[in-house]
């Protein structure tokens, strides 16, 4: 189970909604997918899609992806759907750019 952690007031809140995309044959992050909850980022994950496992294994990739700790990374709304929506405690204006690069195809491996 993904733990709840509010952030401060005075952080930067950015919401990231994505599309999960469980049981891949390996993780990846990159894409756009047109969804319930606007424009998402696409994950792959190799992790199955059981008991909150594929949902874990999303938030340390976005986490990842974006280059910020996993901590600052949590789950806000669908937690048994593949639209999920994520909040990411974003101490800079880069987390943003990051974030259009990877769900636009304009990032570099």
């Amino acid at each position: 189970m993904v733990k709840r952690r509010v952030p401060p007031p005075d952080v930067d809140a950015l919401s990231v909604p994505v599309r999960v995309r469980p049981g891949a044959g390996r993780d990846r992050v990159g894409g756009r997918y047109d969804g319930p909850h606007g424009p998402a980022l696409i994950i792959a994950v190799g992790a199955p899609a059981v008991d909150g496992k594929a949902t874990e294994a999303v938030r340390r990739a976005l986490a990842g992806a974006l280059g910020v700790r996993p901590a600052d990374v949590e789950l806000r709304l669908g937690a048994t759907s593949r639209d999920k929506v994520f909040t990411v405690a974003a101490p800079g204006a880069g987390v943003a750019g990051r974030l259009s690069a990877l769900r636009d195809g304009t990032a570099t491996p």
